[in-house]
């Protein structure tokens, strides 16, 4: 691998670290509001899987899993809960990263939805396994919805801010590697 390649890499693993960061701490700010009793977006688990469905080698699985571990000791979940359902939607985005650049946003969109669906109702699953509480299904669907509608931000921002574009299909580093 070339230099270049592992600095631009490392510049977006610290960017991605510092968006983490930036979230958590707008997330704890004691904001009071009509808006502080809906779920808004799960910002963190977006920008994974905006990064991993553009260019999966910019988005580890250890730094993803750190973040979305910090959030389950931060915002008070179930620890290690929503950071092994989401870990497991990232890897199976990343299994279909080749897959989906070639596919249409629109498609990209309703992969990216179903799998969150899918991670909302394994979450619910697991809690009423171990009979813990579970957040209304209202507020989950809100949760579902703010997600969904906030994808497309959080892909214009990726790539017109932070450079994470898809790769086109064939596409080698300096070295000649299939990237």
């Amino acid at each position: 691998m070339s230099v270049s390649l592992n600095r631009q890499r490392l510049g977006h693993f610290l960017l991605f670290s510092a968006l983490c960061t930036m979230v958590f701490f707008f997330r704890l700010l004691p904001l009071v509001g009509a808006s502080a009793h809906w779920p808004g977006p799960d910002l963190i688990v977006l920008l994974g899987f905006a990064w991993v469905t553009r260019r999966p080698d910019y988005m580890p699985v250890l730094l993803f899993a750190a973040a979305t571990f910090l959030g389950d000791l931060l915002f008070m979940r179930p620890p290690g809960l929503w950071a092994a359902i989401s870990v497991s939607g990232l890897e199976f985005l990343r299994a279909r990263a080749a897959f989906s650049r070639e596919l249409p946003f629109a498609a990209e969109w309703a992969m990216v939805s179903g799998v969150f669906l899918a991670m909302i109702v394994a979450q619910r699953i697991v809690l009423a396994l171990f009979l813990l509480p579970r957040p209304d299904p209202g507020m989950d669907g809100i949760l579902w919805l703010a997600t969904v509608a906030a994808y497309p931000a959080v892909v214009l921002a990726c790539d017109l801010a932070f450079g994470v574009r898809k790769v086109a299909p064939g596409a080698v580093d300096d070295l000649g590697h299939r990237i």
